[in-house]
């Protein structure tokens, strides 16, 4: 018989890998901070057109100005601990749904945990 399980991927932090997240949320902060000066400027460009009710409008800007003002503070708070963390820490990176086969007289203790599979450098390194 098959059931899926989840499995746990990790990534060993390597110089590589820190440079790349540092890379990728840098990106993502950078893009935060774009669509914000985006909004801003689609608010003051239907402010003027005088179509829509200028307190409900600038309500929903500011509401998304400051959700996307908040997903920057969680990239900075994960760029300062990426900083912080020493080479070889292991990092949950996601999860994922794995088959495995199961049959009468398996042991269902070591069927039943949860499997990591653990990346160093986009190479899988171990499956525990």
């Amino acid at each position: 018989m098959k059931i899926i399980q989840t499995a746990l991927v990790k990534q060993v932090l390597t110089e590589k890998s820190k440079l790349l997240l540092e890379s990728q949320y840098t990106e993502k902060k950078l893009q935060l901070e774009k669509e914000c000066e985006q909004l801003r400027f689609e608010l003051k460009k239907l402010e003027k057109t005088k179509k829509y009710s200028a307190a409900a409008l600038k309500e929903r800007f500011e509401k998304e100005i400051q959700s996307r003002a908040d997903k920057i503070k969680v990239v900075e708070f994960q760029l300062d601990q990426l900083g912080l963390l020493p080479l070889g820490s292991e990092l949950i990176e996601k999860e994922i749904q794995s088959v495995i086969d199961i049959s009468a007289g398996d042991n269902w203790e070591q069927v039943s945990r949860e499997k990591t599979i653990l990346i160093e450098d986009g190479i899988i390194k171990d499956i525990r």
